[in-house]
């Protein structure tokens, strides 16, 4: 039986797969672009909120009113950082991980599937034209929950589920964003995935909270979109067998 629990048991699955020989190449590549590009908005970030500091706040202010300030600044925008660096992550990264799933399901089951012979510019295309169906999706369902979250932020005690329910729109998010690759290799269309997935979403959801949990986590981020590629694979392989088209 297809459980929460199982889905957060792949994407932790995920995490021992990636290191295995014939993997380890798909992961290492975009990892290394990544921690340049975080690199460099770091360094950035940090000049620009020196300089918003100095604009804004006066030197003959109390210093421990300086230093809270200075602190939420900085706070909230490393915080800022990090959620956007997942996006700029799976957008660098999406063209190795119909490659890197490909590889994952050769290693657990021997056998190469049949869309892993995409060279990297056509898997490129296929991945971008998937990525936009994602995001038209992703704005269809965010939208009306956005106008749901206003409202529900005017009520006293009921406004408290509303991170609750953006932390399960983002579970199921991911769950559809990382199924993606290992299915997409078969041929399955953006709709054929949902409707797969659909058919065990406690296991799917349990999944994308894990993959969640870990988004949010600073540094483990770096490697929790090939640990999801991966982990996504090894559940496609066992719990939703697919043919070749």
């Amino acid at each position: 039986m297809a459980t929460t629990t199982s889905g957060f048991g792949y994407f932790f699955q995920g995490l021992s797969l990636i290191s295995k020989p014939g993997v380890k190449r798909f992961v290492a590549i975009p990892l290394l672009i990544n921690i340049i590009i975080f690199a460099v908005v770091i360094v950035v970030l940090d000049s620009y909120v020196s300089e918003l500091i100095k604009a804004y706040i006066p030197d003959d202010w109390y210093g421990w009113i300086k230093v809270l300030l200075k602190i939420i600044y900085y706070l909230i925008a490393f915080i800022a950082v990090f959620f956007t660096f997942s996006i700029v992550a799976n957008i660098v990264g999406a063209p190795f991980n119909g490659p890197l799933a490909a590889a994952v399901e050769k290693h657990i089951t021997g056998i190469t599937p049949p869309g892993s012979d995409r060279n990297i510019m056509a898997e490129f295309t296929v991945i971008m034209l998937s990525e936009a169906k994602k995001w038209l999706y992703f704005l269809m369902l965010a939208t009306p929950l956005g106008i749901l979250t206003l409202v529900l932020f005017f009520i006293p005690v009921v406004n408290f589920i509303i991170p609750i329910i953006w932390f399960l729109f983002g579970a199921w998010m991911y769950s559809i964003e990382y199924s993606d690759y290992p299915m997409g290799n078969y041929g399955l269309t953006f709709s054929e995935i949902r409707r797969e997935i659909s058919k065990k979403r406690m296991m799917s959801m349990g999944f994308g909270s894990a993959v969640t949990l870990g988004t949010m986590t600073p540094l483990f981020n770096f490697i929790v979109m090939p640990v999801a590629v991966a982990g996504a694979t090894a559940m496609r392989v066992e719990q939703f067998p697919i043919s070749a088209k």
